[in-house]
């Protein structure tokens, strides 16, 4: 959607971010995700790829790399999700960077829409008083 026109997206994304919508960049540090954006979009929110974190921790360069996107976002006052968390010592490397969020096999398989409801129920009242 960015891509085809700059222009529009920013003025739309900015009402809507007036509205309270957050935005994140998915997939960040891959294919169209530019740090221009960072700085032109109202960007709450930084998704790092799963390519960065499924080395970690045998390649240096993965951590490097992520715990620099991690810094950076955070100085600019965005949270960050690491993509692909699939085991424990990637969880911790991400924690000692101070990353807000994991997503991957570590915490779950993709479930259903039914099984979703299924995990959630024993919640509900908490998001209810949330």
């Amino acid at each position: 959607m960015l891509m085809h026109d700059i222009d529009v997206a920013l003025v739309t994304l900015n009402r809507l971010a007036q509205l309270g919508l957050r935005f994140a960049i998915d997939d960040f540090g891959t294919g169209y995700s530019s740090l221009n954006y960072l700085k032109k979009f109202p960007i709450s929110t930084v998704k790092v790829d799963r390519s960065f974190i499924m080395d970690i921790p045998e390649v240096q360069d993965d951590m490097e790399i992520t715990a620099a996107v991690i810094a950076m976002a955070h100085r600019l006052k965005m949270g960050v999700v690491a993509e692909g968390v699939e085991t424990a010592e990637q969880l911790r490397f991400l924690q000692g960077q101070s990353c807000d969020y994991g997503q991957g096999y570590l915490f779950s398989r993709p479930v259903s829409f039914d099984n979703f409801k299924k995990l959630l129920a024993p919640n509900v009242s908490v998001l209810r008083n949330a």
